[in-house]
């Protein structure tokens, strides 16, 4: 299976994120996803075989609990593929970042009482 196609599911994309912040027992993982996506228990499951057979997620046993952490390895070699391709966005961001601290600081030169005071002509 090609990563996008892993990654291209809303639920294992969801799955990597709850991953991202550490391990977490398969119990866990289960209660988030059914609560947000309603989906059961064996299809979380099949889930999360998926990303550990491609590499995704690892997953040992501690007692009775299935832990599972993200494996990053396959997440370099997609940040690898899409390297080449970061030009088309990055200008793009680089100009909304600047607009957005244009808009903070419009505003915060809008909220400042003395700056005000300053364009009706008053001290």
């Amino acid at each position: 299976m090609h990563a996008f196609d892993i990654l291209g599911d809303p639920v294992r994309r969801r799955i990597l994120e709850l991953l991202a912040d550490g391990e977490r027992s398969a119990g866990e993982i289960v209660a988030a996803v059914q609560q947000q996506f309603g989906i059961s228990q064996p299809a979380v499951s099949q889930h999360l075989r998926v990303l550990r057979d491609n590499g995704f997620a690892t997953v040992r046993s501690e007692g009775a609990r299935r832990l599972y952490a993200v494996d990053a390895a396959p997440l370099r070699e997609v940040d690898e593929w899409l390297d080449p391709y970061r030009r088309f966005w990055t200008q793009r961001l680089d100009a909304l970042a600047t607009e957005l601290a244009r808009g903070k600081r419009s505003r915060a030169t809008q909220l400042d009482p003395s700056h005000r005071r300053k364009q009706e002509g008053t001290p």
